[in-house]
Formats: structure tokens, C-alpha cells, sequence
């Protein structure tokens, strides 16, 4: 996880990504799972299909290995 931190955080902010949330308190509610999260705000739905296709972004998820289950959501968003 820290080899995927160190390189995630930065690449997704190159991509035009801001960082709105990180941690790994959560409070699950209905079906969800407490597990870590991280909310990351784009301009628009491209531009993050963009950060998550870009090389540094996919060079970190080599990083991360296969050890760690994602669950990785693009949503586009409201006006």
C-alpha cells in the first residue's frame, strides 16, 4: 500500500484530481463495507476515465500487487 500511495496521490493530482477524502474510518450503513476510501474530484468524467487509464495511475496499481480487492467507482457527478 505505501509503493501505491506514493505514486497514486500524485498521479491522479497530475491528472487534474483533488483529493476530497482519505481514510480509513467509515461508517458502512445498508450493504456497504467498512473499508478505506478515497473521494477524488474531477471536472468532468473524461478527465477522470483519463487519470485512471494514464500511465503513472496504472504504473501504481502495479505497484499495489494483487494482495489488495478494489472496489474502483467513476460516477459522473451533478451541476
Amino acid at each position: 500500500m505505501a509503493a501505491y500511495n506514493k505514486l497514486a496521490g500524485p498521479a491522479v493530482e497530475a491528472a487534474g484530481g483533488r483529493i476530497l477524502a482519505r481514510g480509513s474510518r467509515v461508517l458502512a450503513h445498508d450493504a456497504g463495507i467498512a473499508e478505506s476510501a478515497v473521494l477524488v474530484e474531477f471536472d468532468t468524467l473524461e478527465q477522470a476515465v483519463a487519470a485512471q487509464e494514464s500511465t503513472a495511475y496504472q504504473d501504481a496499481l502495479v505497484a499495489l500487487s494483487h494482495g489488495v480487492e478494489r472496489d474502483f467507482r467513476i460516477v459522473d457527478g451533478i451541476d
